[in-house]
């Protein structure tokens, strides 16, 4: 399995000669312009994991792609993304992208403040791979998680939050997603690498590269 971190929650994650893209999202780079995509998955409606234009303009470079969501940015989405490009998901569902098994988990949103209305926010878990990618959530899932990409800031959390979810889900690897909203991540990695359960790996990904991640 390789993984190239385009900044903040976007993923490319590839998976033999499959190719997923997860949350592109206007903190996101290099990823514009992407091809030979499988499917394009987001986690959640926020301007930051579904940047309405970049995706209109993947699924035009990429016809054969669906566009997997949950039922609540299905809702909100504009006429510039295509109705019959849509696969609409819940939690508890599951689905394959050319043979690839992809669980689908979680349910809400972290809360940002009481004042501001929940919003529906998926995770999906890579079966064959044990990859999670959680969205903005921090509920473990009931699956064995060996590489975890792990929200590190944000306004729904703080340092804390981070470093028990890592602890509960406890992961073989993990690495930190969700980090454009600091301008010192390094210092939530340090944190993270101490306190990280002792059978995890904790790396941290170079921008735009490719990286072989054992599974």
């Amino acid at each position: 399995m390789k993984i190239t971190h385009h900044g903040h929650a976007c993923l490319l994650v590839e998976i033999d000669d499959v190719r997923v893209l997860i949350d592109p999202g206007t903190f996101s780079a290099g990823h514009t312009g992407l091809t030979d995509i499988d499917a394009i998955m987001i986690t959640h409606q926020h301007f930051d994991h579904f940047d309405t234009p970049v995706v209109a303009e993947l699924l035009a470079a990429n016809p054969a792609a669906p566009l997997v969501i949950e039922r609540g940015t299905a809702d909100a989405l504009p006429d510039t993304i295509p109705a019959d490009r849509l696969q609409v998901v819940a939690p508890g569902d599951d689905f394959d992208v050319r043979g690839l098994n992809i669980d689908v988990v979680g349910g809400t949103h972290a809360t940002i403040h009481p004042d501001i209305p929940l919003i529906p926010n998926v995770g999906y878990y890579f079966r064959d791979a044990g990859l999670l990618h959680p969205g903005d959530e921090f509920n473990p899932p009931v699956v064995e998680v060996e590489v975890l990409a792990l929200p590190i800031s944000g306004p729904w959390q703080k340092l804390s939050d981070a470093v028990d979810y890592l602890r509960a889900v406890n992961p073989t690897v993990a690495f930190p997603i969700h980090e454009a909203v600091t301008s010192r991540p390094t210092l939530f990695h340090n944190y993270l690498e101490n306190l990280k359960p002792s059978s995890t790996t904790f790396q941290v990904f170079e921008a735009g590269v490719a990286t072989e991640v054992a599974s």
